[in-house]
């Protein structure tokens, strides 16, 4: 991920899009601004989202992405970078794909938190696929969202197996 400087990062929040893209401003953290990022998809999933019923989370899921992929792909075409560290509505959208159906207690969350971390910077494939060969808003969203499948999956795994 490129940091952009200054100027262009201001020039991004003057536009709806800019404060999507960059996750409301967390995507302006000077330090790992994609786990600041899931780390921010947490208040609106812990505040909106936990209770919501499944047909109503999915299509928060559904809008999201595609409101990512437009808003990645508008700050994609305004900085001239491919992945700028500052696009992190794709960890919103990962984390909340993770979140779902999440057994209660804040060890899940903590777990499906540092899970979805682990498949966003490992890549495993097909995250590390659709990181490569994906591009633009599109690219950008999916490889995110893979990892959030990956690290659901592995979450109601640990849960089935601890209940049994």
């Amino acid at each position: 991920m490129a940091v952009l400087p200054v100027g262009t990062r201001r020039k991004l929040m003057k536009h709806p899009l800019g404060w999507i893209a960059a996750g409301f401003g967390a995507g302006f953290s000077p330090r790992a601004p994609g786990t600041v990022g899931s780390l921010a998809a947490l208040l609106p999933w812990w505040f909106l989202m936990k209770d919501m019923p499944l047909p109503v989370y999915l299509t928060v899921l559904a809008v999201g992405f595609g409101i990512g992929v437009w808003a990645s792909h508008w700050a994609i075409a305004r900085t001239g970078i491919e992945d700028p560290s500052l696009v992190v509505w794709d960890e919103y959208i990962g984390m909340w794909i993770a979140l779902l159906f999440l057994p209660t207690g804040w060890a899940w969350v903590v777990a499906a938190f540092v899970l979805f971390r682990i498949f966003d910077i490992a890549k495993p494939w097909p995250v590390s696929w659709a990181d490569r060969k994906l591009h633009g808003g599109f690219g950008a969203m999916l490889d995110d969202a893979i990892a959030g499948v990956y690290a659901l999956a592995v979450v109601q795994a640990l849960a089935f197996f601890l209940r049994a």
